[in-house]
């Protein structure tokens, strides 16, 4: 018997929600959702509109909402109640209307005007500013458009090179900074990079003196290169489609292989529910937090 390619195993079903096995296993048990149908090994299979669903629950459980009071509402409202916590993100006028243009922009495939607009943007607010009240909420406007089937991949690809030439341009303008020096990159199988400029930009501007090695560098790698640099710091990134245990695991192990006087920081929508899950280690819910983490580094270390 041939495999429905539009039903998925529950392997791919982490890959692409950011959900753990476990925790769909156990949202089945309790909750009754998803409802998988099972293939002739008895292994689980989810139709592509429970797939969404998931994506839909991830988002707003990383915001902080109880799955318990979310499983039974359809599609449609959980889709709703993302865009109303989305307003809420972007509580600044300003900030909103000049985020919905760049999204209009991006939607026109006006990629030249786009270009420039992010530019001309940059340079009125600074590097810090823009970050965090441009790029942080433009990155939940957009994964929500492509949620809700507003924008497709190739509109989101070409938003995400746009600014991640612009913070890389913006990054090296910034020039050799002092202590703490960070090391920042990525475990295997996380490809995205756009929170990891996020991050060096915020601590470039606040005269850190940054390195990234990338994306997928495996774990003793990272750990040799901290040692050979003098790092102070290691800071990894997880996106929202990087499975959480996944992340927790490879933190743990990490932080047991790193010098105890290097600090481990994490941030991302993979991890954000995990502040407390793993000793040692600075979970960093959202993006301005890595200010007030790099202050308290520099508090505690300030002899």
């Amino acid at each position: 018997m041939s495999k429905d390619p539009t039903k998925l195993a529950i392997a791919a079903v982490e890959r692409e929600t950011g959900l753990p096995k476990d925790t769909l296993r156990m949202w089945e048990r309790r909750y009754g959702f998803p409802q998988p149908e099972r293939d002739e090994h008895d292994e689980r299979l989810y139709p592509a509109d429970q797939v969404e669903k998931l994506r839909l629950l991830k988002r707003l459980v990383d915001q902080g909402m109880r799955p318990g009071k979310l499983i039974e509402a359809p599609i449609e409202t959980l889709g709703e109640m993302l865009q109303a916590r989305q307003a809420q993100t972007i509580d600044c006028p300003n900030a909103a209307s000049r985020c919905n243009s760049i999204v209009e922009l991006l939607r026109l495939h006006r990629s030249e005007e786009l270009r420039r607009t992010l530019q001309q943007t940059l340079l009125k607010q600074g590097l810090q500013a823009f970050v965090v009240e441009t790029v942080a909420p433009l990155n939940t406007l957009i994964g929500n458009a492509w949620l809700r089937g507003e924008i497709q991949v190739p509109e989101e690809h070409l938003y995400t090179e746009q600014v991640q030439n612009l913070l890389r341009s913006a990054i090296n303008a910034q020039g050799g900074g002092q202590r703490p020096r960070v090391l920042l990159t990525t475990f295997p199988d996380e490809l995205h990079v756009l929170g990891l400029l996020m991050a060096e930009a915020l601590l470039v501007s606040e005269g850190a003196s940054c390195v990234s090695l990338g994306t997928q560098m495996p774990i003793a790698n990272i750990d040799s290169a901290a040692r050979a640099g003098d790092f102070d710091i290691v800071a990894l990134s997880f996106s929202a489609a990087f499975p959480a245990r996944q992340a927790v695991e490879g933190l743990t192990q990490l932080r047991a292989a790193l010098p105890d006087g290097v600090a481990l920081w994490a941030g991302g929508r993979a991890i954000a529910g995990r502040r407390d899950a793993i000793p040692g280690v600075s979970i960093i819910t959202d993006i301005r937090e890595t200010l007030s983490a790099l202050e308290a580094w520099r508090t505690a270390n300030a002899a």
